[in-house]
């Protein structure tokens, strides 16, 4: 018995996943080279708050659950980013 991948999904290899997770970290490294600068008001995506926090995706999430992280907001369907005041008072109580 074999399984097989849907068709309209795609399978990465593991260089492509690699690129991929290269060029997330590069613009979140910019942003993040800002992150000074910029207003509380301003919103920043997983990326950056992985590279803020310096963790896993699921470590943001499991620690959004247990209040170490505050909660994005929704601005879209698939789109969920963060207040950076909520961050700079989060990061502020470490």
């Amino acid at each position: 018995m074999h399984s097989f991948a849907p068709a309209s999904k795609k399978i990465f290899t593991a260089e492509e996943k690699a690129a991929r997770s290269a060029r997330r970290n590069s613009k979140a490294l910019v942003t993040l080279s800002n992150f000074d600068s910029l207003p509380d008001s301003a919103y920043v995506r997983q990326p950056v708050v992985e590279v803020l926090y310096a963790c896993s995706p699921a470590t943001i999430w499991r620690w959004i659950k247990s209040g170490r992280i505050p909660p994005p907001k929704r601005l879209g369907e698939r789109v969920t980013a963060w207040l950076v005041g909520d961050l700079r008072r989060s990061l502020g109580g470490i």
